[in-house]
């Protein structure tokens, strides 16, 4: 089965050293965090810092939020020089931070300004422009269908639908039905999002939308290994998981790669539910959860896992 699988741009996340692992056990496709249009736009350092990756990322998407065309239009540009595989806009984005800004998903609201969005930010640049959104604002102003066909008609490549409503968060099901109109209604390829947590719910998100790929966000938190699980079943019809070992060692290799990104005491604040999220459901992992929650350092940290995996009689090299 020929279905490419995207990582999900996450704040706070996705960042460099996540997205090579991710890369590493078979996504084919990797996203930035969302960065902001503005902080672009009026050289925020930190904004700048989100947009760094390297080769071995490749393809990666860039994700821009705002809703300024003319201010979007500027920032896409500033980034196609980093020469990303493509620029996705984030119009799904449902935090209160990001909507009372009039960004993410509130430009749902407002498709004709999200049409002038993305029409802007098309004509900027050379690489493509896709476009991530949910089923709508709220369950009375569902308007995925409508959406979509205005992000088409505006010069979108690919758009992206995980199909819950702003009000929702990240609560309920996903309704995979909208997915499924969205990829009747237009003629580009649509990413199926939303609730993709094993193989066989990426599965089944093909069967019930028809979609042309698959976007795993929350399913990818502590387990990157996901992207290989879902590749081997639509080959064979099963899979295998990885041992605890190989998955805490990944653990760790992600800690030390943010440490060498950050300042150590901020990337170890920043790697504390990464790890929380590697050990879940591991036997006897409360404990070791309790005391990752209190490092400081690298150094604790590996000591902590490297002890939990003697205990566990399993081997850590290095």
């Amino acid at each position: 089965m020929n279905i490419k699988l995207y990582l999900a741009p996450l704040a706070g996340i996705t960042d460099a050293p996540f997205r090579r692992l991710c890369r590493k056990y078979g996504a084919d496709v990797v996203c930035t965090e969302m960065v902001s249009s503005r902080g672009i736009y009026y050289k925020d350092k930190k904004t700048a810092e989100l947009l760094a990756f390297t080769e071995e990322e490749q393809p990666i998407g860039i994700q821009l939020f705002g809703n300024e065309p003319d201010i979007m239009a500027y920032a896409a540009k500033v980034v196609e020089e980093r020469k990303p595989a493509f620029i996705d806009i984030n119009m799904g984005c449902p935090m209160p931070k990001i909507v009372n800004n009039g960004d993410g998903c509130a430009l749902m609201k407002n498709p004709v300004l999200a049409g002038k969005v993305i029409e802007a930010t098309v004509k900027a640049v050379r690489c493509p422009v896709t476009v991530k959104f949910r089923s709508g604002y709220t369950a009375e102003t569902i308007n995925a269908v409508e959406f979509a066909k205005i992000a088409q008609e505006s010069g979108a490549s690919i758009i992206t639908v995980h199909p819950r409503t702003r009000d929702q968060l990240y609560s309920g099901t996903a309704d995979r039905e909208i997915i499924a109109k969205v990829k009747q209604a237009v003629t580009i390829p649509v990413i199926g999002n939303g609730d993709i947590f094993t193989p066989e719910s990426a599965m089944d998100m093909i069967k019930q939308t028809n979609c042309d790929g698959l976007m795993i966000a929350r399913g990818s938190q502590g387990n990157p290994f996901i992207f290989k699980y879902i590749k081997e079943y639509f080959e064979t019809g099963t899979y295998t998981l990885v041992p605890d070992e190989e998955r805490l060692s990944e653990a760790l290799w992600q800690v030390r790669e943010m440490c060498k990104d950050k300042p150590e005491k901020v990337a170890i604040a920043e790697a504390r539910k990464h790890l929380a999220w590697y050990i879940k459901g591991l036997r006897g992992s409360a404990k070791v959860r309790n005391e990752i929650m209190k490092t400081q350092t690298y150094e604790q940290t590996e000591r902590i896992i490297s002890e939990y995996l003697t205990e566990s009689r399993c081997y850590l090299d290095g």
